[in-house]
């Protein structure tokens, strides 16, 4: 039979439509959308339907260092210079922590399994350097969007951001040294260690450098591009060609994006402040695009069952190596009792970083044989796409519990956000009373000096409105004060031409109000009901948004 080749474009629609689908559903669920989107990407890769083949996905590789350099420069805009000068200390100790408990105690398991399987030390000793390694790479990309997700703010989530984005550079520092170890041990012509700590050193120097002077371009192009549209085109543009320059010097495209950001968020706080939100908001596609083909990779046929064991040590020993060390770094450095407490369990998630490293170290040591079936480069690349799997679905779940523990859960909100959520009869104003249509204008002047709004409703006996009278209507009447005995609301009422439901979103309701220029108006029960429920006055509902934004972002869950 035929295979169906979709091709790229189909591709993004199956990746994008997919993970949609996916993410509501795991919402509904009360699990991270991430989780959804990892799950999709299984069930249409070679996993599950086979929908998206190994040639599409690897077209696709661009896309993903794309996908990698917009969350490290987004993460990087996390990371201005006083929170390093406050809790640089804090984050030297937890990352060192968690990163070294995870590399001796996955590497100590790994060694003792792959020992029992194939009988020789020297062997073993290289499979546990390397899986040690391996272990200590925190994926970025997922435990960011569950922060993003939960709109979470607080000093643990401060650190989760620092120690996922600084976690890179460590992992390839243990990982130059376990490869090369290996390699010495297995007598196969590596690099000496010196060479290959050198050869990481240049990347990540590398790539520091490169993120900076992209960094420091891009803020001098903001600076004579004061229009949105313009900064975002020249940040993408500077954005792609330092992923590319990353890609093509084999540095880390992650931190040299991320430099990018350090470097603008510390530059020009105010001017870049606007583009880090810019670009958030048109990133969900990408992202999702990015982790349904993370789920799609992750092929797990033909692996033998003792391997399955070695997967499960692994899952194990990385979770507790996380966990514990983060504790014991944030209690030796004094962090807050919510890094101390919760960091580890925010730390479990693995993706990119780990799969790459396992890719390289299959090339590495693909000759030395394990079984009579299986190299150890092969066991690697099997045992790192398993454990990802697993953690992936796992670990957003438990970043979600460490910042819900710690309180830190939807208050990282903003105005936008809070009517986004409400509804107009969350805010209408339901004190006001409405004026009948024979009421002398004597008795509405003194309504309108006790009351504070500019807008009121004119209903009939039965309480359905008829019109409107605002303040505006009555200014050139206020000068003959003889007027006010023989005329009544109807004689100067408008009919009502425009009015909100108590049902419509308030963010949209807003906005209508500032298009036509008006400060209130009625709101009525449903666009089939002509009862009043009250008036929208835009400024009261600006100090109602306020004051639930103060509380949301000062509430201890």
């Amino acid at each position: 039979m035929h295979e169906l080749h979709l091709g790229v474009l189909a591709t993004l629609g199956i990746c994008v439509a997919g993970g949609v689908v996916g993410a509501w559903i795991f919402q509904k669920l009360k699990i991270p959308q991430v989780v959804g989107y990892i799950v999709v990407g299984v069930l249409i890769g070679d996993t599950g339907f086979g929908l998206l083949h190994p040639a599409d996905i690897v077209a696709l590789r661009p896309f993903n260092n794309f996908a990698l350099g917009l969350i490290g420069f987004l993460v990087g805009g996390e990371l201005s210079g006083s929170i390093f000068k406050k809790y640089g200390k804090q984050f030297t100790a937890i990352l060192l922590g968690e990163g070294m408990a995870a590399f001796f105690l996955v590497g100590m398991a790994s060694t003792v399994i792959v020992y029992f399987v194939c009988h020789s030390w020297i062997s073993a000793i290289a499979a546990g350097v390397v899986f040690g390694a391996i272990a200590s790479a925190t994926d970025p990309a997922s435990t960011i969007d569950v922060l993003w997700e939960y709109r979470s703010a607080g000093v643990l989530t401060t650190a989760i951001v620092a120690i996922v984005a600084l976690d890179d550079a460590l992992a390839m520092t243990l990982y130059g040294l376990g490869t090369s170890a290996a390699t010495i041990l297995t007598q196969s012509g590596g690099d000496s260690i010196g060479t290959t700590l050198m050869h990481t050193g240049i990347e990540l120097g590398g790539a520091l450098v490169l993120g900076a002077i992209s960094g420091f371009v891009l803020n001098a192009m903001m600076h004579y591009m004061p229009q949105t549209e313009k900064r975002l085109g020249i940040s993408i543009g500077i954005l792609l060609l330092c992923i590319g320059l990353a890609v093509a010097f084999k540095m880390d495209v992650i931190l040299s994006t991320m430099t990018v950001g350090i470097v603008l968020i510390n530059m020009a706080p105010r001017r870049s402040k606007q583009l880090f939100e810019t670009v958030r908001s048109f990133s969900t596609p990408i992202y999702i695009i990015f982790f349904v083909l993370v789920g799609a990779r992750l092929s797990l046929g033909n692996m033998p069952p003792w391997l399955w064991g070695l997967v499960a040590a692994y899952v194990v020993m990385r979770s507790i190596g996380k966990w514990v060390g983060s504790y014991w770094g944030g209690r030796i450095s004094k962090a807050e009792k919510p890094v101390q407490n919760y960091m580890g369990m925010a730390l479990f998630a693995q993706g990119g970083v780990a799969v790459g490293l396992s890719i390289m170290a299959s090339q590495n040591l693909q000759h030395i044989q394990v079984t009579e079936t299986m190299s150890l480069g092969d066991m690697i690349i099997f045992t790192v796409t398993a454990t990802t799997l697993c953690v992936q679905l796992i670990g957003p779940t438990f970043a979600k519990l460490a910042i819900t523990k710690a309180g830190e859960v939807g208050r990282n909100v903003t105005e936008e956000d809070v009517m986004a959520e409400w509804k107009v009869s969350d805010v209408v104003n339901t004190g006001i009373v409405p004026l009948q249509e024979g009421t002398p204008l004597e008795m509405v002047v003194q309504h309108f000096a006790e009351q504070d709004t500019f807008v009121y409703p004119v209903v009939t006996g039965d309480g359905k409105i008829i019109g409107v009278l605002t303040f505006d209507m009555l200014k050139e009447l206020l000068t003959d004060r003889d007027t006010w005995q023989w005329l009544v609301v109807g004689d100067v009422m408008q009919p009502v031409t425009d009015r909100v439901f108590g049902d419509m979103n308030l963010a949209e309701a807003m906005q209508d109000m500032q298009n036509m220029q008006v400060e209130a108006l009625p709101a009525l029960e449903s666009p089939e009901s002509h009862k009043l429920i009250g008036v929208l006055d835009l400024r009261a509902a600006r100090r109602s948004v306020g004051a639930e934004l103060v509380r949301r972002q000062t509430a201890v869950a």
